[in-house]
């Protein structure tokens, strides 16, 4: 079993680099089946997550103060560089000389031959952090916004042409930084107000959401898994951004709803509860194990009207032509863009091409699920991804096929909520502009 939260950290990282292994999988396995304990369990948590966020900037670094690049050193070498230096640079609370040494002592064991250039190479790091450079922001803004804040160049490349310099800025700025931990509360349950109160009197505090009825904002560091008011059903953890999915999608009492892509369960509970536990949902997912997941996280929330059954939607869905349902939303996977604050090891897996191909399984399964919509009936389609190609670009298409669909306006159903839609009455969030996750949404209706 590992014995230092920096030695825990290397081995995490090294199977993320080698396995493309999930950094949440792994802590939790960590956090649960090894020997870290007190402050050792949260810096490890803050070496992984800090250094997957920060890692642009940091191999940046690296290539400035190193006599070899980083496209040459083993990756041990690589990732104890990054370990090191994301400590100096980001961790104030740890000693300089203390980074130093436990990273050069984990290099004896880890790299031993390469312990002294890792030793120099942090050292004058440290001696020259006022003097890191990065490229001109007006000459080249993609390439200055990749290095100093730590994003894929082909994403920043896109962020600028979307939002422009300013604003580009900011969204990188938000999108290295910690997301918020947001839950939603079970209404079929309590009430916003009550499970404040009772959490307050569990030590968590907590702030309403601003957009969500349904949400909190919970303040304090906790295990929120571990609370009892979690363990005993009283709320789940969902971003604000999905939590508005269910709402714009406004499930009536007694209707039959069809969610699409419904694992893990969060915006299928969801719809449970807006419907106040009648009516029924079909929650469709690929495999065994994703319906499991949305089956548990009905039973521990106590709502009894889903149902679940295997569906590969991207392929027609003949097996539930006959049905009927009243609405149906389309939660289509994607390339998870609006949360790389959450799982920032994902950003550095895509590229623009993967984005090309998830757009094309996006209009598959938003033309099936029109298939089956019956005349009246209304669809959400929603991704959380801030690109155009997975979401304008989507619906353009579909639309220029699809004559008996038409968009229904959110600026005019929700008018609370203007600020989060666009001109063209789409859901778009930002985590910069609305602090919570990137997710966009479109509201459609098929005409009598």
């Amino acid at each position: 079993m590992t014995t230092t939260p920096r030695r825990a950290a290397f081995d995490i990282l090294l199977r993320i680099e080698k396995e493309r292994s999930y950094a949440d999988i792994l802590l939790d396995h960590e956090l649960t089946h090894g020997t870290l304990q007190g402050p050792d369990r949260g810096l490890l948590t803050e070496l992984v997550y800090g250094v997957l966020r920060r890692q642009g900037t940091l191999d940046h670094v690296i290539d400035q103060f190193a006599s070899q690049k980083t496209g040459r050193l083993e990756r041990s070498v690589h990732l104890l560089l990054r370990l090191g230096i994301y400590q100096l640079l980001y961790l104030d609370r740890i000693p300089t000389a203390a980074a130093v040494h436990a990273t050069v002592e984990l290099a004896k064991t880890l790299a031993p031959r390469a312990s002294g250039f890792i030793n120099a190479v942090l050292r004058q790091t440290d001696r020259e952090r006022q003097n890191i450079r990065f490229p001109d922001p007006v000459n080249k803004p993609a390439a200055y916004l990749a290095a100093a804040w730590s994003e894929p160049p082909w994403l920043t490349a896109r962020w600028l042409e979307q939002l422009g310099r300013e604003e580009a800025e900011a969204l990188a700025r938000a999108m290295v930084e910690p997301a918020p931990l947001t839950i939603r509360v079970n209404t079929l349950r309590t009430s916003r107000e009550e499970l404040q109160a009772r959490l307050a009197s569990e030590g968590v505090t907590s702030t309403p959401c601003r957009y969500s009825p349904d949400g909190l904002r919970i303040d304090s560091p906790v295990a929120i898994g571990k609370v009892a008011s979690f363990q005993e059903g009283l709320c789940t953890v969902q971003d604000e951004s999905s939590q508005l999915a269910a709402i714009f999608l406004a499930p009536e009492p007694e209707e039959r709803i069809l969610d699409l892509c419904a694992a893990p369960g969060g915006k299928s509970t969801h719809l449970g509860q807006r419907m106040g536990n009648s009516g029924t949902i079909l929650a469709c997912d690929i495999g065994v194990r994703k319906l499991r997941l949305i089956e548990e996280a009905a039973t521990r929330l106590g709502i009894s009207t889903i149902t679940t059954t295997p569906v590969d939607a991207t392929k027609p869905l003949t097996a539930l032509s006959g049905e009927q349902f009243n609405r149906i939303l389309v939660d289509a996977p994607c390339s998870g863009l609006g949360v790389i604050r959450r799982n920032p090891e994902g950003k550095w897996w895509k590229n623009p091409a993967d984005i090309t191909a998830l757009a094309r399984t996006q209009r598959a399964i938003l033309h099936n699920a029109a298939e089956i919509l019956p005349s009246g009936g209304t669809l959400l389609y929603g991704v959380c991804s801030t690109d155009r190609e997975e979401t304008d670009a989507v619906l353009e298409d579909f639309l220029s096929e699809q004559e008996e669909f038409v968009v229904e306006d959110l600026r005019e159903l929700f008018p609370a909520h203007r600020e989060l839609f666009t001109d063209r009455g789409f859901f778009r969030s930002w985590p910069h502009r609305h602090g919570m996750d990137g997710f966009f949404a479109a509201r459609l209706k098929r005409l009598s």
